[in-house]
């Protein structure tokens, strides 16, 4: 559901960055960048972009600022801005900003007029919170702009359309997804092959495994999911879980509902889970926690980002390289699946002016265009290519896939997330979101922690919810 109302700087900050909230995210893959450190990409050639019937150069001379997290997906896209400066004759400058402190100065730049940055790695869940506020330039016009924009070549609708979902709000969309995930279910084929299991289908025959393969004294544990509170950590998870019991957040009349019957039995499960298969420690693990378990062996699976397997994969830390299967989220009572709609995009400052505009959306569609996503992909000259591409025709080619293939069905995993198991309202798409996720991941903890009961921490937080609702 939408909401029209406000949801002012001061309430924000108040409720949410005042309070310290970590919001954090899925992987990050900070690993240093290796080979030839991609500079064979940034000599290739500009004329694949010169085909785009649009003057590249029609913003010559300005200067844009960009804030990215310090993840390799973007590294790999710094590295050609050579290439873009050259196409373009815009100069651009960069800061690196650590997830939950880039939504901080981001809130900060664009609530003051503060016009610092030009566009940022947007989270999906603020754009309620930037339009609601009339923050960031709805994209329409542009697009539709063929002085600016070759709607053919850039192909907008190539796109995952979930993801461009994600940043639409009201039917406009206001930012243009660069790189996402989906969750997915991690296994040792090992351990399952010898047990003589399948990957899980459902809520119930994934806690079922996880019971069968938990042998604590071997220093085995059936299964780990992410217990750390945050936003972007437990509720995270969470959130997929809540959706598959069928939990709604909001009732029709705007309501919160995050205590239903419906999400009782999602937190139940979530507890009894954590509680019965997985370390002691896990009520404080990030998905770093988890992976790296699992890369030591003492786990038979996890739910978590498909990026995550990347960890998995190095070869002076993992002992399960060999062994790495990969499926769908298992399905819940309601017989949905619901993976996480997650990916970080590029808005436009509304506050910059409008020749600068102009330049900031040069950049966003070279980045997000289908060459520029093959360039910091399967065809990376470093050691790290990226497995978040933002293109449908990239998933569906040999060369993107085979670049990826990370272990059993891994591939097909995705590929199926992306189509068949995404829910935009996942999480509740409200500008009230960051204080509510922050209040969601404080009570979802207290019931992995024994602080209080499934019914009791939601009971108190729907309470909290409709208060912040209310004040907006």
């Amino acid at each position: 559901m939408t909401y029209s109302n406000r949801f002012s700087r001061r309430g924000f900050l108040g409720r949410s960055l005042g309070a310290g909230a970590a919001l954090a995210v899925g992987p990050t893959l900070l690993t240093a960048c290796g080979g030839d450190d991609g500079t064979n990409i940034t000599k290739t050639g500009l004329e694949e972009y010169r085909k785009a019937g649009i003057d590249w150069q029609q913003a010559k001379g300005r200067t844009i600022n960009i804030a990215v997290i310090p993840a390799t997906y973007f590294t790999n896209l710094l590295e050609m801005l050579p290439q873009f400066e050259e196409l373009t004759g815009i100069k651009v400058t960069v800061e690196k900003i650590p997830p939950a402190q880039i939504r901080q100065k981001v809130v900060l730049d664009l609530s003051t007029k503060g016009k610092q940055f030009h566009t940022h790695a947007a989270d999906p869940m603020y754009y309620p919170l930037y339009v609601s506020n009339k923050w960031v330039v709805p994209l329409k016009g542009l697009l539709e702009d063929s002085k600016v924009t070759d709607a053919t070549w850039f192909a907008l609708d190539d796109v995952i359309p979930q993801w461009r979902a994600a940043a639409t709000v009201d039917n406009e969309l206001y930012g243009i997804p660069y790189d996402g995930e989906v969750t997915v279910q991690v296994y040792r084929t090992d351990l399952y092959d010898k047990a003589g299991l399948k990957p899980a289908t459902t809520l119930e025959e994934y806690a079922a495994h996880a019971k069968q393969l938990n042998d604590p004294d071997k220093r085995i544990w059936g299964a780990a999911l992410r217990g750390q509170p945050g936003a972007g950590q437990n509720i995270y998870i969470y959130s997929s879980i809540f959706r598959e019991f069928g939990g709604s957040w909001f009732d029709g009349s705007g309501k919160p509902t995050v205590n239903s019957p419906a999400g009782v039995a999602a937190l139940t499960w979530y507890v009894d889970l954590l509680k019965t298969v997985a370390p002691k420690a896990v009520t404080n693990w990030n998905w770093p926690d988890i992976a790296d378990a699992f890369a030591q062996g003492t786990l038979g699976s996890y739910i978590d980002a498909h990026s995550s397997a990347a960890v998995l994969l190095d070869r002076t830390k993992s002992t399960v390289v060999d062994s790495l299967g990969f499926a769908r989220w298992p399905a819940g009572p309601t017989g949905k699946r619901v993976t996480s709609i997650w990916n970080w995009s590029f808005p436009i400052n509304a506050a910059v002016p409008k020749e600068e505009q102009v330049a900031t959306w040069l950049f966003i569609q070279w980045a997000a265009s289908r060459e520029t996503q093959i360039r910091t992909s399967y065809a990376y000259g470093g050691d790290t290519k990226r497995s978040g591409v933002n293109r449908t025709s990239l998933w569906e080619s040999d060369e993107y896939r085979s670049s990826v293939n990370a272990g059993r069905d891994f591939v097909t995993a995705v590929q199926q997330s992306l189509a068949e198991d995404q829910d935009i309202d996942w999480r509740p798409r409200v500008p009230q979101w960051p204080a509510i996720g922050d209040r969601m991941a404080v009570a979802v903890q207290s019931a992995l922690t024994g602080q209080g009961t499934p019914k009791a921490v939601l009971d108190q937080v729907n309470r909290e919810i409709a208060d912040i609702v209310t004040q907006g």
